[in-house]
């Protein structure tokens, strides 16, 4: 079912499925004589059903159900109180139930990375405590003793939130110089897949290109940098993430280019994790900060329209630990920005807008210079 892609005009069995897990949602309405039925229609009011959906949940919204789509529906059933929860490594239970509970624990005060919905270390970590605040066995799973206690106490966290007052406390201890801090740089595609294709442009070469640039600008400012694939290879995106986990990275810049039938779109974006449009939205505080600051020196350092930034749950942004962003600079489509693109001279200003942005993140605001005006020559003095 998840390995393949699913959208107008399909039928069958993994469609009904589709069909059935949008009615339990209430996105879709219910149709007696099509939901469940083998031989229910991908139609229209799917199509429209699914791109709601992955707006809502910070998909690209498409309409098309592919693996990370379904994956995310599916998680979508659960609820606080279903099932037991508990960290297994390397198994992780995945879900809006996990995304619940720790957004409970946040305001509660329990420290939670970030509400991601995987019960990883961290998340068991705050149950844990959370139980030997309330007297209740002390385990690490979320059962009903644990569930009956979260429902009875009222947060404690009013007027702000305590992980993005924690994520700066952190972003303060690390110091504003560069010399330490580890970066990974994640271009986009490789290998066979090419990614984006236009106007002599792959989105795989760029990307690769204009890591290495980024790369060696960082370098020399004394950070540690680690490219996420190597020029011929192809990982998805669960693997880079956890490539950049293993490095223990400060920071995560993912790079692709965009495409798009119209001729006339154009312009770069930024994203970072977080699920905008959702009721219960939790962004990363950090990702959101970083995401900014790319953007607004690309801007600033060329003549690139500004698409803003946005929070999305694509896995790359999910599954990191730090901070991440995706960063689509232009579209090869337009022939506009594709002949900036091309141009190596662009290349080196958008990799030295990505450096200032990254040094800009570990700047107090006495010392932080404005937007385009900090250059590469002041970093590595």
């Amino acid at each position: 079912m998840t390995e393949h892609r699913y959208g107008l005009g399909d039928r069958g069995p993994a469609v009904a499925e589709i069909r059935t897990k949008l009615v339990q949602l209430g996105i879709l309405p219910t149709a007696a004589e099509t939901v469940g039925h083998v031989d229910a229609p991908f139609d229209e009011t799917v199509d429209q059903a699914v791109r709601q959906f992955q707006q809502q949940r910070g998909l690209t919204a498409n309409g098309v159900v592919d693996a990370e789509t379904y994956r995310v529906l599916d998680e979508a059933r659960w609820r606080l109180g279903d099932r037991l929860l508990s960290y297994t490594a390397g198994h992780l239970l995945t879900g809006d139930d996990v995304a619940t509970l720790q957004r409970r624990l946040m305001e509660l005060g329990f420290e939670v990375d970030r509400v991601d919905g995987m019960y990883g270390p961290s998340t068991e970590h705050a149950v844990r405590e959370f139980q030997h605040s309330v007297g209740a066995p002390v385990d690490g799973t979320c059962g009903p003793a644990t569930f009956k206690a979260l429902a009875r106490l009222s947060p404690i966290v009013t007027g702000g939130r305590a992980d993005a007052l924690r994520e700066s406390e952190r972003i303060h201890r690390s110091g504003p110089r560069l010399p330490g801090k580890v970066v990974v740089i994640d271009p986009g595609h490789g290998g066979a897949d090419l990614g984006c294709s236009a106007n002599g442009l792959s989105e795989a070469e760029i990307a690769f290109d204009l890591a290495c640039r980024i790369e060696g600008r960082l370098e020399a400012t004394g950070v540690r940098v680690y490219l996420s694939r190597g020029r011929d290879s192809s990982p998805d995106e669960a693997a880079r993430a956890r490539f950049a986990n293993e490095t223990d990275a400060d920071l995560v810049v993912s790079l692709h280019v965009d495409e798009h039938p119209n001729p006339h779109a154009s312009g770069v974006a930024t994203y970072y994790y977080g699920t905008a449009g959702h009721e219960d939205d939790i962004p990363s505080t950090l990702g959101e900060r970083f995401a900014g600051l790319v953007q607004r020196e690309i801007v600033a350092r060329t003549d690139l329209r500004d698409c803003h930034t946005h929070a999305k749950t694509w896995d790359l942004l999910r599954y990191t630990r730090m901070p991440a962003v995706r960063i689509e600079l232009g579209y090869v489509t337009n022939p506009s920005d594709a002949a900036r693109i091309a141009d190596p001279g662009f290349r080196d200003v958008v990799a030295e807008a990505i450096v200032v942005a990254v040094q800009r993140v570990y700047l107090p605001p006495e010392m932080d210079a404005p937007t385009g005006v900090l250059q590469l020559g002041e970093l590595i003095r």
